[in-house]
């Protein structure tokens, strides 16, 4: 094995372990010597590949945050696949994807917001609207946007918060482990929450005529 893999194979080790450990333990629970000790390698291997711990923890995000661009990414599968803006029970699935092969990088963003106060995941989440104004834009007429919303709502908060609707509640389920968190098992409640976004909880407000 030549020296590039060598080193390539150990900077990922030292990544998957350190997943692991952060996600389960925490940051400042997680020393490098126990990345080390994970990763089947000495400190010494890893300080050569990440200057200190915070190093392995942004990479971690930046890592999840390059998956999310990608164009298989089931957010954006979803996204590019729907034939129409409110086909929600797709995004939902696509939801519970994310959290069945990513449960342990999402964590992170608990981890940076009780320990970091955010201050790694600022940027993820300053960027989103402006790449769902991107989408929104690409796709407006094949989406039928400006069919299905109001007038008042723009189509990329809109898509937005949908997939935010969807992504939080999964990540209760596989992070919390709450299964009924709406007091209704899962199929039942992404039906609810689609409902909901389709056609909102309030009745519209009624008339009174009155009487002559």
């Amino acid at each position: 094995m030549h020296q590039g893999e060598r080193s390539e194979r150990s900077r990922t080790a030292i990544l998957d372990a350190a997943l692991e450990l952060f996600s389960h333990r925490g940051y400042g629970a997680t020393s490098m010597r126990d990345v080390a000790g994970k990763a089947g390698l000495s400190t010494g291997s890893v300080y050569h590949h990440f200057h200190d711990k915070e190093a392995i923890f942004q990479t971690l995000l930046e890592q999840f945050y390059a998956i999310t661009t990608r164009a298989d990414f089931p957010i954006n599968v979803a996204l590019d696949q729907s034939a129409r803006f409110d086909d929600f029970e797709r995004l939902a699935d696509a939801a519970r994807e994310v959290l069945e092969r990513w449960r342990s990088h999402v964590a992170l963003f608990y981890v940076d917001a009780v320990e970091f106060d955010g201050r790694h995941i600022q940027r993820y989440y300053s960027e989103l609207a402006a790449r769902f104004e991107q989408f929104a834009v690409a796709n407006r007429e094949r989406l039928h946007l400006d069919e299905h919303l109001r007038h008042d709502v723009p189509a990329a908060a809109a898509l937005l918060f949908a997939t935010c609707v969807f992504i939080y509640y999964f990540s209760v389920e596989a992070l919390f482990g709450v299964e009924r968190q709406l007091g209704i098992a899962t199929p039942d409640a992404t039906r609810l929450i689609a409902g909901i976004l389709r056609r909102g909880m309030l009745r519209e407000p009624t008339t009174s005529v009155a009487r002559a």
